[in-house]
């Protein structure tokens, strides 16, 4: 893997806008110390207690999906306030909370293909969540991401392209402009799920953890198909600082009828500012 490009930048040296711009334009951002020492070993002693299993490809590859309501701190790291501050001002919406999931990467790990997230007809791997034409995927890093532990890969831009090669239901074994991209544990790679992205081998010396959680914001409804709603003896369970994120996961803002004219138009925007990539 010596010939890929890593991406191993300072990341805490960015500013606000900066990060818009990478998750905009490059499809991917890393938000370094979200989680604190003792933060991570309450979640490295949570997800110890998981249940899971194998996916198909490797008995290497360990997963629990809809870890949502598993209790304690895990389900509370959906209401992280750090990360729930920069999706409110990334969105300028509502927040609404898609999926979470755990993955666990143990050595001999042969490494995630590069796929998307994001699959406008919907997909037996992702349902019609993929079919949300907005989602970022919070993906926190419970151990340090090295060269050697499986780091991230992603192809920058590949989200913006128009060509056959970014059909979303593609898949590649590599890529030659992929990137590799490191971490510390406690950092978070944010994606656009629509950014051609998985990770690299483990090839180290211990298991890397990550904990995955979807947002979107309110007006990017699923287009599809309908998602299933939560069930409600589960919603009653949840602590009062998360539920605000599980609001209808099939709400969105549109107005199919709308006219060339209509009333009340506004005559700025921030949120579409050229200049919104030069935030503090």
């Amino acid at each position: 893997m010596t010939h890929v490009k890593i991406d191993n930048r300072d990341w805490s040296k960015l500013s606000f806008g900066q990060h818009v711009y990478q998750i905009e334009v490059e499809g991917y951002t890393v938000i370094p110390e979200l989680l604190s020492q003792q933060h991570l070993e309450e979640l490295r002693s949570a997800t110890a207690r998981l249940d899971t299993f194998a996916v198909d490809y490797s008995v290497k590859q360990q997963v629990s999906p809809r870890t949502q309501f598993v209790g304690g701190a895990i389900t509370e790291l959906i209401a992280h306030t750090p990360t729930v501050q920069f999706l409110e001002r990334l969105f300028g919406d509502e927040i609404v909370f898609m999926s979470y999931a755990y993955a666990r990467s143990e050595p001999g790990h042969p490494g995630i293909s590069i796929h998307t997230d994001g699959q406008p007809y919907g997909s037996e791997i992702f349902g019609y969540e993929g079919s949300c034409p907005c989602t970022v995927r919070v993906l926190y890093y419970l151990q340090d991401l090295t060269e050697e532990v499986s780091p991230f890969r992603v192809v920058p831009r590949s989200h913006l392209a128009m060509h056959a090669h970014a059909n979303p239901y593609l898949r590649y074994e590599s890529h030659p402009e992929e990137v590799m991209v490191t971490a510390e544990a406690g950092s978070a790679v944010m994606i656009n799920h629509r950014v051609f992205h998985g990770n690299f081998p483990n090839a180290g010396n211990y298991a890397r953890e990550l904990l995955a959680i979807a947002y979107r914001p309110a007006w990017a409804g699923p287009v599809a198909q309908e998602v299933e709603q939560w069930p409600q003896d589960e919603l009653e369970k949840l602590p009062d600082e998360v539920k605000p994120f599980f609001i209808d996961r099939n709400i969105r803002r549109w107005n199919y009828g709308g006219g060339n004219k209509p009333d009340n138009m506004a005559s700025e925007a921030p949120g579409i500012n050229p200049s919104r990539w030069e935030l503090a």
